[in-house]
């Protein structure tokens, strides 16, 4: 069995990158996060979805927030030139450098035939009691 996330709406918002709240998830007029829950409801064609990451949670949280107090989208990180470098060369040959790990096989462990439990080291099985001869 596979477990993966659950399918939400909010998956399809970018993060740092405000998206106009129709085109996400359609409804009833909802307030803006940062005017308050006194403020006028507004319409979904008003609102823009801002999806902000989160320290503790991969999937980050998402807030309605109107034109006056939407964040500024996240800059795009620029790609900076790779600089020159030159290589020092090791003393060593590159076969000495480069030595597998040698492969060791998993050794196979007892299991008890009645409960299909791995034995013990003393080969008593602990549900039982079968003993490995």
């Amino acid at each position: 069995m596979k477990i993966v996330a659950s399918a939400d709406w909010r998956d399809a918002v970018p993060f740092e990158n405000p998206v106009l709240v129709a085109d996400v998830v359609p409804g009833e007029p909802t307030r803006c996060f940062s005017c308050g829950p006194d403020s006028e409801l507004l319409p979904r064609t008003e609102l823009w979805a801002y999806k902000h990451r989160h320290p503790k949670n991969h999937d980050g949280y998402v807030r309605f927030y109107c034109a006056f107090h939407v964040p500024q989208a996240a800059p795009k990180p620029q790609v900076a030139a790779p600089a020159p470098t030159s290589r020092a060369k090791s003393p060593r040959p590159a076969a000495e450098r480069r030595v597998p790990k040698p492969v060791v096989p998993e050794r196979v462990r007892a299991m008890c035939p009645n409960c299909f439990v791995e034995v013990s080291a003393t080969g008593e099985c602990g549900m039982c009691g079968w003993t490995a001869s």
